[in-house]
């Protein structure tokens, strides 16, 4: 079996996912990006982790159904032979922000199929793999992280299904801490601000103007490399003693000065 630890990164295929997987790659991890539509996003973080002299390698699976979490895990073992660290990243918006009263079933179906099912059931099955691991010498020490946001408390009812999938993020993180700790498995949240990637012109404008004014101390853009970075620290077991911890990656948005 390699040595080197490996890290699965859902939605590992562009943008914050791609930084976080480079970022991995450069604290010595193989990591398994994983991507649902956007093979060339994904075998651009591949050549990119490559190129830097890292490993990787790709999966496609949904994680929103049940039989491709089941093949994304199965694929990491028999391809790397190991896993030691899952982070939680891939998550959808809702395809049309609509006001609260809108929201339709559909939408909320998908946002929290994808964003909140999904990792909770992955999760549930990355855990007894990494409990056996553990048990069985195979892995020195594991970890989960989870990729959430400031919509875990601050409330946008223009896409209300969005932010109870972040709250829920944020008590699976909660919940997981409290049940792995006695396994040696620490369990963290990073929780991310208003971060330069993709995303509707309109959306980036109200953005704009908000960070100009002052919405956070730090006035100017999250960069996906910003996550990365927290991401890094967590997963070199630089807060080995802590679980459950929320890392703030917004600016300082948290302090909700007045």
């Amino acid at each position: 079996m390699d040595k080197q630890p490996v890290a699965l990164v859902t939605g590992g295929s562009g943008g914050t996912g791609q930084a976080i997987c480079l970022a991995l790659a450069r604290e010595g991890f193989t990591v398994l990006i994983n991507y649902n539509n956007n093979i060339d996003a994904a075998e651009q973080t591949l050549e990119l982790i490559e190129q830097a002299g890292g490993k990787a390698d790709l999966c496609q699976a949904d994680i929103a159904l049940t039989e491709d979490r089941d093949l994304l895990l199965e694929y990491c073992m028999e391809n790397l032979g190991r896993l030691d660290l899952l982070v939680n990243n891939a998550a959808v918006a809702p395809p049309e922000r609509h006001d609260l009263l809108e929201t339709t079933e559909e939408s909320y179906d998908q946002v929290l199929n994808t964003n909140l099912k999904a990792p909770f059931f992955l999760t549930q099955a990355a855990a007894r793999l990494m409990i056996r691991q553990l048990q069985e010498g195979d892995i020195a020490s594991a970890a989960i992280i989870n990729c959430s946001s400031v919509s875990a408390y601050a409330a946008s009812t223009n896409r209300g299904e969005y932010c109870v999938s972040k709250a829920g993020l944020s008590m699976l993180t909660a919940l997981f801490a409290s049940r792995l700790a006695e396994s040696g498995i620490n369990v963290y949240e990073v929780r991310r601000g208003m971060i330069d990637t993709a995303m509707p012109p309109a959306v980036r404008k109200e953005y704009d103007r908000l960070i100009k004014g002052g919405i956070s101390p730090i006035k100017r853009w999250g960069r996906p490399e910003d996550v990365a970075k927290a991401v890094a620290m967590l997963a070199r077991g630089d807060l080995a003693f802590s679980t459950g911890e929320v890392i703030n990656v917004d600016g300082g948005f948290h302090l909700r000065k007045l």
